[in-house]
């Protein structure tokens, strides 16, 4: 039981740390490209593909984060 917990503790960190990112590589009214320092250009995707993605992203881990805390506070 104890193993449990301590997988769930860290995959609640690991999983808050990337929303934490995927959340600052949406910053409003700028490309992913600006983000880096990068000025813009021509990629293999679009921007608008990317920034799909990220929200995409930012709500899967959003959920994730959500189960994990509903999961930590069942009382054993």
């Amino acid at each position: 039981m104890y193993n449990v917990l301590m997988i769930l503790y860290i995959a609640e960190i690991i999983v808050a740390a990337l929303l934490i990112g995927v959340i600052l590589m949406q910053a409003q009214g700028s490309g992913l490209g600006s983000s880096f320092g990068g000025t813009g250009g021509e990629d293999f995707r679009s921007r608008r593909s990317v920034e799909k993605s990220l929200v995409y992203a930012t709500i899967g881990l959003a959920v994730l984060f959500g189960l994990i805390s509903i999961l930590l506070l069942i009382p054993r």
